[in-house]
């Protein structure tokens, strides 16, 4: 018979935990959830955790110095950027992730986005709405997606379900990512080009690479000004990729001509913030990987992940390095 276990939820926006707790059900293990706002509720929260599963909460070094007795992180998703992974990693605790639970989701939402800016959908919603019927942009404005050169940063499993999807509008697509051999790209039906070439041809560039030291602020002005003018962008990877005050600026001088956005920096959008003003602008708040079966994929999974490192073993998909389950008292 296990000892009694317990898991942490330090913050989540499901209306309940019946899904995981069903994972934990026999096990002698219990779940506790949180919706915690602040460094002092975290930290009180994980001191007695076995394993701890996170949502957006900021764990933070200080936070994982309190987990005295947790065997894992779980991240509710596939980027951890808000998880101090090198100070759990100084700690021996291994953070995990769910790498696949929403690949089709996402790829599917950026292709809508492409569609909904290439063929202006929410300017002639808007605009019909307000009494008009008429064509709203210029003729310039409507572009066939076939005609474009889309340029896909990031050839993980989303980027390459995107370029799949790309191959039946017959558009050009390059891709760039260092860490991927040209001949897979190549043999996705793309082509491999450096970021300044990405950047330079693109008539639509999609963003879809982790949040990283490497990777964030790689749109700011700098680079903004590499891009064609008038070119589109779409991220649904990570808001701190993009340099959020340049490009208000590009969406306003029209560097850009129009973008989409399912993340920002920062998140929550403030209800002020410029970006919710722009008209040249489709936004989502963070909804990309959204479906019944992706989240049911994704809390099942976190919680599995948990129940199995309270009890000792080591969680799939480790992201930081951790190969030895910690030892705790």
């Amino acid at each position: 018979m296990n000892p009694q276990r317990t898991i942490v939820v330090t913050d989540y926006n499901f209306p309940d935990l019946a899904l995981e707790t069903a994972v934990l059900a026999g096990s002698g293990c219990t779940l506790v959830g949180h919706h915690c706002n602040s460094e002092a509720e975290l930290i009180a929260a994980v001191a007695q955790a076995d394993a701890v599963i996170t949502q957006f909460a900021r764990i933070n070094a200080a936070v994982i110095g309190a987990m005295s007795r947790a065997r894992a992180i779980v991240r509710y998703g596939i980027g951890v950027d808000n998880v101090d992974l090198e100070a759990a990693r100084a700690l021996g605790l291994p953070v995990s992730n769910i790498p696949d639970y929403c690949i089709d989701e996402v790829a599917d939402h950026t292709l809508a986005f492409m569609l909904g800016l290439t063929r202006q959908v929410v300017t002639h919603t808007s605009d019909l709405r307000a009494g008009q019927w008429r064509l709203a942009v210029p003729v310039t404005g409507m572009r066939a997606l076939r005609e474009q050169t889309v340029g896909i940063v990031g050839f993980g499993r989303i980027g390459r379900e995107v370029v799949a999807r790309l191959q039946a509008f017959k558009c050009r697509v390059l891709v760039h990512d260092p860490v991927v051999p040209v001949a897979d790209i190549a043999a996705a039906g793309a082509s491999a080009g450096s970021l300044e070439a990405v950047l330079a041809q693109s008539d639509i560039l999609s963003l879809h690479c982790p949040s990283s030291a490497a990777t964030r602020r790689l749109i700011r002005a700098e680079t903004l000004a590499q891009m064609k003018p008038g070119a589109l962008l779409v991220n649904v990877a990570r808001g701190d990729l993009v340099d959020t005050e340049a490009l208000v600026q590009a969406l306003q001088d029209g560097r850009l001509a129009a973008a989409a956005l399912d993340v920002f920096d920062p998140e929550p959008l403030p209800a002020d913030h410029a970006l919710r003003r722009l008209p040249n602008l489709i936004v989502a708040p963070h909804i990309a990987s959204v479906s019944p079966t992706a989240v049911k994929a994704l809390r099942e999974g976190a919680a599995a992940r948990a129940l199995a490192a309270a009890l000792g073993r080591m969680p799939p998909n480790i992201v930081n390095g951790v190969t030895v389950a910690r030892a705790v008292a």
